[in-house]
């Protein structure tokens, strides 16, 4: 069996580059502006069954992560638009690992969350594209880690996000676990 670390981070760690310049910030951009539509392709023709496929012992399912991705890229969402209308916001976290075990998480179809993620990426990438050098440094604060974390680096983890999600279902999708 494989490491259940490699299991829980196939792509790694989201890595904190020393530097951000504007070609890293277009090519995370397009990696947020690409996932629904890869993440569409990853499950649209998934039985029921199949989509209750994990990705690792004790890990969530198919159907719990595409609807996890629509919960985490509205939060994050919101968290830039605070970001950019407030000096320094303090986020607001959530316990995404609970609202995974909620029913409109864990049983009810993908659709609606494929249908979010559809549009909320197009106003996204839309508010993405506008941002302006000095816009890519304002900052909300984690209350958790009180770590202040700048919007361009935040469009880095949620490049990562997408590639890290889809990277499971891929797993699950291929994985002899719960067949």
């Amino acid at each position: 069996m494989e490491n259940i670390d490699t299991l829980r981070y196939p792509i790694g760690r989201f890595q904190k580059p020393k530097h951000i310049d504007k070609g890293i910030i277009r090519d995370w951009i397009s990696v947020i502006e690409e996932f629904p539509m890869k993440l569409n392709s990853e499950v649209h023709n998934l039985t029921e069954n199949q989509l209750e496929k994990q990705y690792r012992p004790n890990g969530w399912t198919i159907r719990q992560i595409v609807n996890h991705c629509a919960d985490s890229h509205m939060n994050s969402f919101i968290r830039f638009k605070l970001a950019l209308t407030e000096q320094i916001p303090v986020i607001k976290p959530y316990f995404e690992d609970r609202w995974a075990e909620l029913c409109d998480t864990k049983m009810f179809p993908v659709t609606s969350s494929l249908k979010i993620l559809e549009g909320l990426h197009e106003r996204w990438i839309y508010l993405l594209y506008s941002l302006s050098d000095e816009d890519l440094e304002r900052q909300f604060e984690h209350p958790e880690t009180g770590e202040l974390i700048s919007l361009k680096m935040n469009i880095g983890i949620y490049a990562w996000h997408c590639e890290h999600h889809l990277a499971h279902i891929k797993n699950a999708k291929s994985s002899s676990m719960n067949n």
